[in-house]
């Protein structure tokens, strides 16, 4: 008997995703917990296992949006994907009307195939999908084929007539749902939230000399290197808990103020930004941090993390700084009420005792919800992260 494969439940608030690439062929054979195909959500990517061994018949194309519970394959019984014919020869299995991807309109009075979520786009923006080329299995129309048809038209339509140069004037790549999420979400903070960016900058002199004299016994011991990012985080938590609003979030029309502290620690990758969360940082050793941070960034390069690295965050950091950034105004990520820049260290002179020194120093910012946060508590907020970073002491006596 066939064994269905299933779009599994990958988090609480996410209720589909899309198919960004089969990993195996329609008739292959598979064996249990083999990878299939890598199903991208709005908050991360991860390789969907095999529940059965068999030979897989694949129903929905790559790039198609499926729903959470979703079919979009079946596992046939079998030993090989190899059949043998009544005279004992082995061929391959024939081609069955089964391994046509099942849209939830089918082709019909030269209609081509559409998903629903392409059905849908096309219904509200009144676009003809007989225009429409579809680039799933099977010629199926896809939501993003819609949205490149849109976009297209609109650009025809504004953009002058290109003077032949001999090479192509612009290229087109499609966003990932990822990347698309992402927009969605900073567009939506914008909108949503009441946000303002207020300014400090940290001598971090006093933590260069800490980090200079112990790094190479802290490495022996502990095997990772020691970083400023540990002393931001374990800076952030002693803050967080002298100013608790700036840890709270806006429910309703409740404020709701968590007694822990789940540290998100912003991470580049090639797919886009993701937010990784430290949980109970504020009880994490320096090396704790340290190694927790480089596993979760790994994870999120390879494509490995999962939806439960990237929920629950309280308070968010992001460093701009590993890019050389000088200055910037981070943008909140929902539903926290407040995010803290930190920026790259630079030699500066500045005025100690009235006299001009040469110093390194780094901006820091944080943005924060003024619904929630007023103008005094996060400035005092920010001043608290400065001092804690100036005199780090501060941090093993706990004052």
């Amino acid at each position: 008997m066939a064994v269905e494969v299933r779009i599994p439940t990958v988090g609480e608030s996410i209720t589909e995703g899309s198919i960004a690439r089969w990993l195996k062929k329609d008739g292959d054979f598979v064996k249990t917990d083999e990878p299939l195909f890598e199903l991208e959500t709005d908050k991360a990517s991860q390789n969907i296992p095999s529940p059965s061994t068999g030979v897989l018949r694949i129903k929905t194309a790559e790039g198609a949006d499926v729903a959470i519970g979703a079919v979009v394959a079946v596992i046939e019984p079998g030993s090989s994907p190899l059949t043998r014919t009544a005279k004992g020869d082995v061929s391959p299995p024939r081609e069955e009307a089964s391994a046509k991807p099942q849209a939830a309109d089918g082709e019909a009075d030269g209609v081509p195939a559409f998903s629903p979520a392409a059905r849908r786009l096309a219904k509200e923006e009144g676009v003809r999908v007989e225009d429409i080329q579809g680039t799933g299995k099977h010629g199926l129309i896809l939501k993003s084929d819609v949205q490149e048809h849109m976009e297209k038209t609109e650009a025809a339509a504004s953009a002058p007539a290109a003077q032949p140069t001999g090479r192509e004037p612009e290229s087109r790549q499609r966003m990932s749902a990822i990347r698309q999420r992402i927009a969605v979400r900073l567009l939506a903070s914008q909108k949503a939230t009441a946000s303002l960016t207020t300014f400090n900058e940290a001598d971090m002199s006093a933590l260069v000399d800490l980090r200079a004299r112990f790094k190479e016994p802290f490495k022996d011991k502990h095997g990772i290197g020691l970083g400023f990012m540990s002393f931001v985080v374990r800076a952030s938590c002693e803050a967080l808990k002298a100013f608790p609003l700036v840890n709270s979030r806006i429910e309703d029309a409740d404020i709701v103020t968590p007694h822990y502290y789940h540290i998100g620690v912003a991470v580049s990758t090639d797919k886009g930004l993701l937010v990784p969360v430290l949980r109970d940082a504020d009880r994490m050793s320096f090396a704790e941090i340290e190694k927790t941070i480089a596993d979760l960034a790994g994870k999120a390069r390879d494509g490995k993390i999962s939806v439960h690295d990237l929920v629950g965050g309280t308070f968010t950091i992001t460093n701009g700084g590993v890019f050389g950034s000088m200055l910037s105004t981070p943008i909140l990520n929902p539903p926290q009420s407040a995010i803290l820049g930190m920026h790259a260290i630079q030699k500066r002179p500045v005025v100690r005792d009235d006299q001009i020194v040469i110093r390194p120093m780094m901006y820091l910012a944080l943005t924060y919800d003024h619904r929630l946060i007023d103008g005094r508590e996060a400035v005092l907020f920010l001043v608290h992260v400065k001092e804690t970073l100036e005199n780090p002491g501060r941090l093993l006596l706990e004052v």
